[in-house]
């Protein structure tokens, strides 16, 4: 069992909570002025306790879309150490479910990818799979390998999904393929989420598939919305108006890389004005450099430097974040979003896309993931199904 006491970030805002928890799930949030919790002989054995002034509780954050950090890639790693060492770069420092996302490479090693991060989804080590690419356009193409996209294929995307065991939550395509419409049915069929990405398509593609998903009863994500898609102007508004209106009407989440660097904070700050955070997942992107000194890293079998915590590929197309989703809420908390609203895009939203309905946010009977951050939003400890799992941003055993 364990208990906390202070400011935490509750939907509607930020409060001061008495939390306590039992068995790795929440049994006690209430908001309240008065610590109501009754110390007992057995407290001095168990976690938590009333926090400093200025320090606050978080849910733990949920990431669905990170390809590595602390050195190690999620689609390149070779053996289980590499997938618990990206994952765990991210826990120490408050991201508490983690989605794994593979990139473009030649169809086999893709399927070999997916069969060892299912592993760690089983393993418990990772939350979900999200599969980005080989569906995608060579015009938008980023940093995912060129030499491996592949035309929409319903027995690509089969083998895909077979390989990550049910555990894939999303697929990433441009709808303007051939070929998109055919993979969007096998993907509701399936109950995988679609997710726009890597895509120059026009308005008009860009809408059909959407409606085409959400009829089928989905509710599609733009992931890394304005990265990788074609640009939003006046007289050829391109995809992003598309998914921004979804949006706000409810029927798309929209998937924001907002550390500053992908796009700017101001904009940030506005997309969140436009279609609430309930209708936003922030995400870090990140590859292996994320918590690391600049250098040289891979990605999907890239080379990618990174100079001043920014990752590019040779050519200077950026090639995946560096931060962790804490990093990111500070940052957009430093752009004038309420620290509630950063909160739910970085764990209510993204649970509530990959189907995890017993974490998110702080409620009775969901599970106890929490992070305490200090008054410059920094992390200070990490529970996991109440377990306390980091302190200070390094694991502990």
């Amino acid at each position: 069992m364990g208990f906390l006491y202070g400011r935490a970030a509750l939907p509607g805002g930020v409060r001061e909570c008495d939390i306590a928890w039992d068995k790795g799930v929440f049994t006690r949030v209430v908001p309240s002025e008065m610590r109501l919790h009754k110390p007992t002989k057995n407290d001095d054995a168990a976690p938590g306790g009333e926090l400093p002034e200025g320090w606050l509780i978080l849910p733990g954050l949920v990431d669905e879309h990170c390809h590595g950090g602390g050195g190690a890639s999620f689609p390149d790693a070779q053996d289980s150490a590499e997938v618990a060492q990206a994952a765990g770069e991210h826990l120490a420092h408050g991201t508490t479910s983690i989605a794994a996302a593979l990139t473009t490479l030649s169809v086999e090693r893709m399927e070999a990818g997916a069969r060892l991060l299912a592993d760690a989804v089983e393993d418990g080590t990772l939350a979900a799979i999200l599969i980005e690419g080989p569906f995608l356009s060579s015009e938008r193409a980023g940093a995912q390998n060129p030499a491996y996209l592949e035309a929409p294929s319903v027995e690509i995307a089969n083998r895909l999904l077979d390989a990550a065991r049910g555990h894939a939550w999303g697929m990433t395509l441009a709808p303007e393929l051939s070929g998109a419409s055919e993979v969007v049915d096998l993907l509701l069929e399936r109950g995988v989420v679609p997710t726009w990405g890597h895509t120059h398509a026009e308005a008009g593609p860009a809408r059909e598939l959407q409606e085409r998903a959400v009829a089928g009863g989905a509710i599609p994500v733009a992931s890394h919305l304005f990265n990788a898609m074609r640009e939003l102007r006046h007289r050829a508004p391109g995809p992003v108006a598309e998914y921004l209106a979804a949006a706000r009407r409810g029927s798309c989440v929209v998937e924001l890389i907002g550390d500053g660097v992908h796009i700017s904070s101001e904009l940030v700050r506005n997309v969140v004005e436009i279609v609430g955070p309930e209708n936003i997942a922030l995400i870090t992107d990140a590859m292996a450099a994320a918590g690391m000194a600049d250098g040289t890293y891979e990605l999907g079998g890239l080379r990618v430097h990174v100079t001043d915590g920014q990752a590019r590929l040779r050519g200077g197309n950026l090639a995946g974040g560096t931060s962790h989703l804490l990093d990111i809420v500070r940052t957009v908390v430093g752009a004038g979003v309420e620290v509630s609203d950063a909160v739910t895009m970085a764990s209510a939203t993204p649970a509530r896309v990959m189907g995890l309905d017993d974490r998110g946010s702080v409620e009775v009977g969901k599970r106890a993931d929490l992070l305490v951050v200090d008054e410059e939003l920094r992390p200070r400890r990490v529970y996991r199904a109440g377990k306390l799992v980091a302190q200070d941003g390094k694991l502990v055993a």
